[in-house]
């Protein structure tokens, strides 16, 4: 069986915790057997390429690390952080998930 995560991927986050703390993205990747999430322009790391048929040159690339996903909040449709629930819909009877803050169903 899958786990249930809060947070999935093309989701608006904030991050709650850590060095990124304060910063919102979108998630990218959500890695279900790790907790991980990546989020689009957050907890950046510098990453050292050697050259290649993509980079010749190759350097310094900077790229996404992985969050934790308890260090992410969803940020609802009036933009603020908040808790996420699931409830079942009752017009097409599936499972879906609402803000806690607002009560309004997310996406």
């Amino acid at each position: 069986m899958q786990k249930k995560f809060h947070i999935r991927k093309g989701d608006t986050v904030s991050i709650i915790s850590g060095d990124s703390r304060g910063q919102q993205g979108k998630v990218l990747k959500v890695d279900i057997d790790k907790n991980m999430a990546i989020v689009e322009g957050v907890n950046m790391v510098s990453k050292h390429t050697k050259p290649n048929a993509k980079s010749p040159q190759g350097g310094i690339v900077k790229k996404e690390a992985p969050v934790h996903i308890s260090n992410l909040m969803v940020i609802d449709n009036s933009g603020k952080p908040t808790r996420t629930g699931r409830k079942l819909d009752s017009k097409t009877e599936k499972l879906v998930r609402f803000s806690k803050k607002t009560g309004e169903v997310i996406k």
